[in-house]
């Protein structure tokens, strides 16, 4: 998604919530999407976002990320690492898709996205045997990467 269409989304939906559109808000926004793939501690977005903004506090860039996850335009992940870490939100046409999973190698940590969501014949068949409507799911799975798989062999 281009950054233009991505800050008309997050300055429509500040407005319909009847919040600001900041300076500081669109510079997280901002710093997320120019490391789309990445999976970004509050920290991480702060140094960033610092570098061309240093007046920002870092307990503004946590509530904004609050604010934007509020407002589905970024995605939390907790990796068990006891950090939570913060990505671009997955849109589709305005609407968050839910089809972004991650695989997390045990050896190096390394995060890598996966994108196919072979999921939905599962959710269509809670919703039709319980009544309940999933709205998003999310995946992890924990193994090796190919780069550590190789160092093993």
């Amino acid at each position: 998604m281009e950054r233009k269409n991505t800050e008309g989304l997050l300055r429509q939906r500040l407005k319909e919530k009847g919040l600001k559109v900041t300076h500081q808000r669109i510079l997280v926004l901002s710093v997320l999407e120019q490391n789309g793939g990445r999976h970004m501690t509050a920290e991480d977005i702060y140094e960033l976002v610092a570098e061309d903004y240093p007046e920002i506090g870092l307990a503004t860039v946590y509530r904004t990320l609050q604010l934007l996850w509020d407002m589905q335009l970024v995605d939390r992940i907790n990796l068990d690492d006891g950090c939570v870490r913060y990505e671009i939100g997955h849109l589709c046409g305005g609407e968050t898709k839910h089809n972004h999973h991650h695989l997390i190698c045990r050896e190096c940590g390394k995060v890598i996205p996966f994108d196919a969501d072979l999921l939905d014949d599962l959710e269509h068949h809670i919703e039709k045997a319980t009544g309940f409507h999933v709205l998003d799911h999310e995946l992890k799975f924990y193994g090796l990467c190919s780069e550590c798989m190789n160092k093993t062999e």
